[in-house]
C-alpha cells in the first residue's frame, strides 16, 4: 500500500509539473506571437493571440484542483509541501504573463498604422530577453535547480534598463510629434507590459529558489528602477 502511495504521488507530481510546463510554454507562444502581430500589423495573429488566452486561464484551474487534491489526500511534507505550494503560486503567475501578452495583442489594430516608430523595432529584442527569463526559469522549476534560478533575477536588470530607455525614447518622440502622442503612449504600455513580464518571471524564479532550498533568495542588488514603479 505504501509503495502504490508513493507511486500516486509521484505521478501525480508529474502531472503538476507536466501542466506547469504546459502554460509556461502557451505563455511564451503568446508572447512571440504578440510581438510577431505588432511587427507586423497582422490583426489576425493578434486575435488568435486574444482568443488562446482562455487555454492558459483553464490550465491554471487543473492546476489548482490538482494541487489541492494532492496536498489534502498525499499530505506532503517539507520539500515535495514546498513544490506543490510553489506550483499552485507559478501557475498564477504565469496566467497573469499570459494576460500581459494579450494585452499586447490587444494594442495591435490601433498602432498597425503606426509601425515606423522606432521603438516597434526595439520592442522584440526586450520581449526576447523576458521571454527567455519565462523559459528558463521554468526548466529551473522543473530541475529544482536553485542557481539557474537566480540566474534568471539577474537578466531582469537588462529588462529594466531596456524599458527606462524606451520610455525616454517615446517620451521624446512625443514631444517632438504631438500627433503621434495616442500611437506612442500605446507603445509605452507595450513595454511596460514586457517589464513586467521580466518582473513576473523573477517573482517565479524566488518562489522556485525557495521550492528548492527551503530558504529565501537574498536580497539582489537592483539597478535604476523601471519608470512607473513605486
Amino acid at each position: 500500500m505504501a509503495e502504490h502511495t508513493i507511486k500516486a504521488f509521484d505521478l501525480e507530481i508529474g502531472e503538476l509539473r507536466g501542466l506547469i510546463s504546459e502554460m509556461g510554454g502557451r505563455a511564451e507562444a503568446a508572447i512571440e506571437k504578440a510581438m510577431a502581430a505588432l511587427v507586423r500589423g497582422d490583426t489576425k495573429l493578434a486575435a488568435t493571440v486574444v482568443a488562446d488566452d482562455a487555454k492558459i486561464d483553464l490550465l491554471e484551474t487543473q492546476v489548482e484542483k490538482l494541487a489541492v487534491r494532492i496536498i489534502g489526500l498525499r499530505a506532503p511534507m517539507a520539500d515535495d509541501l514546498r513544490e506543490v505550494v510553489a506550483a499552485l503560486k507559478i501557475a498564477g503567475v504565469i496566467e497573469r504573463i499570459g494576460d500581459y501578452a494579450k494585452n499586447i495583442a490587444k494594442r495591435v489594430n490601433t498602432l498597425k498604422e503606426h509601425r515606423k516608430i522606432e521603438a516597434v523595432s526595439v520592442l522584440p529584442a526586450m520581449a526576447s530577453i523576458a521571454s527567455g527569463m519565462v523559459h528558463d526559469v521554468l526548466d529551473a522549476f522543473a530541475a529544482r535547480d536553485a542557481e539557474a534560478a537566480l540566474r534568471v533575477c539577474e537578466r531582469d536588470r537588462e529588462v529594466d534598463d531596456f524599458y527606462n530607455s524606451i520610455f525616454r525614447t517615446l517620451v521624446t518622440y512625443m514631444m517632438e510629434n504631438p500627433p503621434t502622442i495616442t500611437s506612442a503612449a500605446h507603445l509605452l504600455f507595450v513595454a511596460k507590459n514586457i517589464e513586467r513580464i521580466g518582473d513576473h518571471a523573477t517573482n517565479v524564479a524566488e518562489m522556485v529558489y525557495f521550492a528548492a532550498t527551503g530558504n529565501y533568495m537574498a536580497e539582489r542588488e537592483r539597478g535604476e528602477p523601471a519608470y512607473g514603479t513605486e
